[in-house]
C-alpha cells in the first residue's frame, strides 16, 4: 500500500515538475519570439526609413533634372526667338534700303521724264509747224490740179468709185453666173446619181416587177401545208430565206415579195421543190433552202464562166468569177446586171476593133465595170470604187482596175480603154427597151418636190420621204416665226398641188426647232 502510495506520490510530483518546465520552457520561448518580433519590426521600420530617404532623393534628383530640361528648352527657345527677330529686323533693314534706293531712283526718273517731255514738246511744236505748211503745200496742189481738169476732189471720186464700180459689179455678176452654172450642174448630176445609188440599194417596195415573185401551186389545199400549224412553216421559210410570204386570196398562187432578187429565187425555188416533195416541215425547210442556196450559188458561177466563154475571155480568178456571177440577181433600173455587163463588153470589143485598141482588155473591163454591184449594198462605197478594190485585190491590171473606177467619171481615165468602157457601158444603159423609166421619173418627182420646198425663205432643209407621198421641211428659227411656219405648209401645199402630178396625196410637215442648252458644272 505504501508502496502504491509512494508510485502516486512520485506521479504526482513528476507531472507537477514536467507541468513546470513546459511552462519555463514556454516562457522563455515566448520571450524569445517577442525579442525577435520586435528586432524584425525594428528592422523593418529602419528598412522603410531608408528606402523613404532613398525615393525622396530619387525625386529631388528627378525634379532637378526637369528643371534643367525645362530651363535648357526655354533658353533654347528663346535663343531661336532671337534669331528670328534679328531675321525680321534684318529683312526690314534690307526692305528699308531697297525702298530708299527705289525713291532715289524715282526722283531721278522723275527729273529724266520731265527732260523728255520739254523735249516732246518742242518736237510736237515742230511737226505742228511742218503739217500745217504740209497741209498748205498739199490744198494749193489740190487747187491747182482742179483748175487743171475742171473738177474738184469729191467729183472724181465719185466718178472713179462709180467706173470701178461698174467694172466689178458686172465682172462679179459673170463670175456669179459661171460659179452658180457649174454649181448647179454638178450639183443636179451628183443628186441625180446619189438618190438613184440610194434608192437602188435600200428601198423596198418600189415597182411590183422588181420586188415580187408568183409561185403556181397545184390546189388550194397545198396553201394550209404551207401555212402550217399555227403558221410555223411560213415563218419557218420567212427566217431561212429572208423574204416575205404572201398567202392570200388568190387562186392557186402564192407570192413570194422580198427586194433581194437572190434571195427572192432561193424562196422560190426551195418553195417549188418543197411542194414537189410534199414534205412540209420546219427541219425539211431548212435543209432545202440549204440545198438551193449550194445549187444557185453553183448556177450562178456557171452562168459567169459560160458569159467569159462567149466572150472569148479567159484566166479570171476564181472569187472574181463568183462575183461576177452573183450580178445575175441584181438589177438596175429593172435590167440585169450580168446581161448588161456582157452586153457593155460585146458593144466595147466592137468598138475597141473599129479604133485598133486592145480587144480584150476593152472586153474584160466593161464585163466586170459593174461587179461592185453585188456588195455595193452590203459595203459602204460607190459601185465603182468596190468593184476596182475587189478587181484589184484579185489581181487584175492596173488598167482593168482603172476603167472600173472610172466609168462613172469617178477618176481619170489612164488609157483609152477606159473611156470606151464607160461609152459602152452608157451605150447599153440607154439603148431603147433596155430600162425601165418609172424610177427616173420617181427621182424626177422627188428632186422637184424638194426644189418646190427649199425655194421659199428661211429653208434649211428639205427632205421627201414616204416615196414622196411625205415632204418635211426645216426651217432656220431665227428667220421663221411658228405664225410663218404654218403659213408655210399651206403656201407650199398649194403650189404642190398647182405644179406637180402625183397619186394620192402628199402631206406638208413644217418644223421648227428652238433649242436651248447650258451645261452644268
Amino acid at each position: 500500500m505504501m508502496d502504491i502510495m509512494t508510485y502516486v506520490v512520485a506521479g504526482v510530483l513528476g507531472a507537477l515538475a514536467g507541468v513546470g518546465v513546459y511552462l519555463f520552457v514556454r516562457r522563455n520561448t515566448l520571450a524569445t519570439q517577442q525579442s525577435q518580433a520586435d528586432e524584425q519590426a525594428s528592422r523593418a521600420k529602419q528598412n522603410a526609413t531608408r528606402e523613404a530617404e532613398t525615393l525622396t532623393k530619387e525625386a529631388r534628383v528627378e525634379a532637378k533634372d526637369l528643371l534643367l530640361q525645362a530651363r535648357t528648352s526655354m533658353e533654347k527657345e528663346q535663343k531661336e526667338k532671337r534669331a528670328e527677330m534679328g531675321a525680321v529686323e534684318k529683312k526690314l533693314f534690307q526692305r528699308e534700303e531697297q525702298l530708299e534706293r527705289k525713291a532715289g531712283s524715282l526722283e531721278r526718273g522723275e527729273i529724266e521724264v520731265q527732260k523728255r517731255e520739254t523735249t516732246l514738246a518742242k518736237r510736237d511744236a515742230a511737226l505742228a509747224a511742218s503739217e500745217a505748211a504740209c497741209e498748205r503745200a498739199t490744198k494749193e496742189h489740190r487747187q491747182a490740179l482742179e483748175r487743171v481738169a475742171g473738177l474738184t476732189i469729191e467729183e472724181a471720186k465719185r466718178q472713179l468709185i462709180s467706173a470701178v464700180e461698174s467694172d466689178a459689179k458686172l465682172e462679179a455678176t459673170g463670175v456669179a453666173k459661171r460659179i452658180v452654172d457649174e454649181a448647179k450642174e454638178g450639183a443636179e448630176r451628183e443628186a441625180r446619181e446619189i438618190i438613184a445609188r440610194s434608192i437602188q440599194r435600200v428601198t423596198r417596195d418600189y415597182v411590183a416587177e422588181a420586188t415580187l415573185s408568183v409561185v403556181p401551186i397545184a390546189n388550194d389545199a397545198m396553201k394550209g401545208r404551207i401555212i402550217g400549224r399555227e403558221g410555223r412553216n411560213i415563218r419557218a421559210i420567212e427566217a431561212a430565206t429572208g423574204i416575205d410570204l404572201i398567202v392570200d386570196e388568190t387562186p392557186e398562187a402564192v407570192v413570194i415579195s422580198g427586194f433581194d432578187p437572190l434571195r427572192r429565187e432561193i424562196a422560190k425555188v426551195s418553195l417549188e421543190r418543197l411542194m414537189h416533195d410534199g414534205r412540209i416541215h420546219p427541219t425539211r425547210i431548212e435543209e432545202v433552202v440549204d440545198k438551193v442556196k449550194t445549187d444557185i450559188d453553183k448556177l450562178m458561177i456557171e452562168e459567169a464562166e459560160k458569159i467569159i466563154f462567149e466572150l472569148g475571155l479567159s484566166d479570171f480568178s476564181p472569187e472574181i468569177v463568183k462575183v461576177l456571177g452573183r450580178l445575175k440577181y441584181r438589177t438596175s433600173y429593172g435590167q440585169n446586171n450580168l446581161y448588161h455587163s456582157r452586153e457593155a463588153a460585146f458593144i466595147c470589143g466592137t468598138m475597141a476593133a473599129e479604133l485598133g485598141l486592145d480587144v480584150r482588155l476593152a472586153k474584160r473591163g466593161a464585163l466586170l465595170h459593174d461587179i461592185g454591184k453585188s456588195v455595193s449594198h452590203e459595203e459602204e462605197g460607190t459601185h465603182a470604187m468596190l468593184g476596182a478594190d475587189i478587181a484589184k485585190k484579185y489581181g487584175e491590171s492596173a488598167k482593168i482596175v482603172n476603167a472600173i473606177a472610172a466609168h462613172h467619171e469617178q477618176v481619170e481615165p489612164i488609157c483609152p480603154e477606159s473611156v470606151l468602157v464607160a461609152a459602152a457601158e452608157a451605150l447599153s444603159a440607154a439603148r431603147p427597151g433596155a430600162r425601165r423609166e418609172a424610177l427616173e421619173s420617181y427621182v424626177k418627182r422627188l428632186e422637184k418636190l424638194e426644189s418646190l420646198a427649199t425655194g421659199f425663205k428661211g429653208v434649211l432643209k428639205a427632205y421627201a420621204i414616204q416615196a414622196g407621198r411625205e415632204i418635211r421641211v426645216i426651217v432656220r428659227q431665227e428667220e421663221v416665226s411658228d405664225t410663218e411656219s404654218s403659213l408655210m405648209s399651206r403656201d407650199l401645199a398649194k403650189k404642190i398641188e398647182q405644179e406637180l402630178t402625183y397619186p394620192g396625196q402628199i402631206k406638208v410637215t413644217v418644223i421648227r426647232e428652238s433649242r436651248y442648252t447650258d451645261i452644268a458644272k
